[in-house]
């Protein structure tokens, strides 16, 4: 009885408690206090969001119905290549250098009537960009039109700035054929402090959606002088069965008109002779509206550059076994200030501390099962369970192997 009570009052007794410790610093009669040294280290770190899982469906095997249109390209409407010189301007810093930016820099105050010296001026907000667009066939004066522009010297970014009014050529560089300026957007993002720095995706490339303005149309001819009119198999659709069925429809609409050339590539069609000029947009239009069973020839699209794969319904893989390993380097620069000691006589001095980070992983071989559909390939590639990136390094040594049954192709 009197030890049960006895424990009883041990556990209800009080735990005596650590007084809380003062916030203020008292420093110590006739001394100074010389202050606490920094001790944190900068960091530089690439965070990869987990992949959302979705339910793949189910698509229909074989091939599928396309009209003409999108299968082909008619002859003599082509697109045109238009390039030009020009200079992005309102960037924080990340601009060119000095030297390579002065003397376009003085050529278009000069343009402008403006007299100022360059040197006072700060190229590292300025940026010499090659600035390209392309040319529909058809498009008239006074009609908006995307462009494209990336750095020239080395210049870091681009990003929020602004390109000045530029011309744009043909090949030849004597006619203007449209104007281009605006503000840049770029497909990434580049963040960085004194000791660290984090980039996504290329800040040096941009695009002005509607940013080039068209002031001279090129010509295009629709019916050849022999009366003929040319359809071209697109790059992706070129397959000889996809010519074959264009020929057999169009044949059925208007018969006799659709000839295949030799090299299969193309089809010739004929033109009535009593047929006005005026009727050639619709005769041709009737054409390119007719469906037929395509072919669907295997690819995979790849952009290294944002990180996007695109790949088509024939696409299959052989059985195999595949690894990979991320090498990642981090570096970060965190200098430190050392303060020197109270009455030394000292000086204070920075110290720079270089926090340098090589991390690889060691993955074994996996094995890849063959697949047949796109949802099997899919769920193949899941299985790796890599990102984007490594990604598209896996799926070109793939393809060289022989694994990877598809055309590879860079954006």
């Amino acid at each position: 009885m009197i030890l049960a009570l006895l424990l009883a009052l041990a556990v209800q007794a009080p735990v005596p408690q650590t007084p809380p410790k003062s916030d203020v610093l008292v420093a110590p009669r006739g001394g100074i206090e010389a202050p606490t040294q920094p001790r944190r280290k900068s960091g530089a770190s690439v965070t990869t969001l987990p992949r959302v899982e979705r339910t793949p469906g189910r698509g229909t095997a074989g091939r599928v119905l396309a009209t003409v249109e999108s299968l082909i390209e008619v002859r003599g409407q082509e697109d045109n290549a238009l390039v030009g010189l020009g200079l992005v301007t309102g960037l924080a810093g990340t601009g060119d250098s000095a030297n390579m930016v002065r003397g376009v820099l003085d050529n278009m105050l000069r343009t402008h009537n403006i007299k100022i010296d360059v040197q006072q001026l700060s190229p590292k907000n300025v940026a010499l960009v090659r600035v390209e667009a392309v040319l529909p066939p058809g498009i008239k004066p006074g009609q908006r039109i995307d462009v494209r522009v990336s750095t020239l010297g080395d210049a870091t970014s681009i990003e929020n700035g602004t390109l000045a009014l530029t011309e744009l050529t043909d090949i030849t560089g004597q006619i203007v054929f449209a104007t281009a300026q605006g503000p840049v957007t770029v497909g990434g993002f580049s963040v960085q402090g004194d000791g660290a720095s984090a980039q996504k995706n290329s800040v040096t490339v941009g695009v002005l959606p509607l940013g080039g303005k068209v002031e001279r149309a090129v010509e295009s001819q629709l019916v050849s002088e022999n009366g003929y009119i040319y359809l071209d198999a697109r790059a992706a659709h070129g397959s000889f069965g996809n010519m074959v069925r264009i020929t057999e429809a169009v044949n059925a609409l208007f018969p006799g008109a659709a000839t295949p050339e030799a090299d299969g590539r193309a089809v010739r069609i004929e033109v009535p002779s009593d047929l006005p000029e005026s009727e050639h947009v619709a005769y041709l239009a009737a054409i390119l509206k007719r469906e037929i069973e395509a072919d669907s020839v295997p690819r995979v699209v790849i952009n290294e550059r944002t990180g996007v794969i695109v790949m088509g319904e024939g696409v299959r893989l052989r059985p195999g076994a595949v690894t990979h390993g991320a090498l990642t380097v981090t570096v970060a620069e965190s200098p430190e200030v050392s303060q020197p000691g109270p009455l030394s006589a000292g000086q204070t001095k920075e110290t720079p501390r270089t926090e340098l980070n090589v991390t690889e992983e060691n993955n074994g071989l996996t094995l890849i099962n063959g697949a047949v559909t796109l949802q099997e390939v899919v769920e193949v590639l899941n299985v790796l369970g890599t990102t984007p990136r490594d990604l598209i390094s896996i799926l070109e040594a793939m393809s060289q192997a022989g694994l990877l049954l598809a055309n590879v192709e860079r954006m």
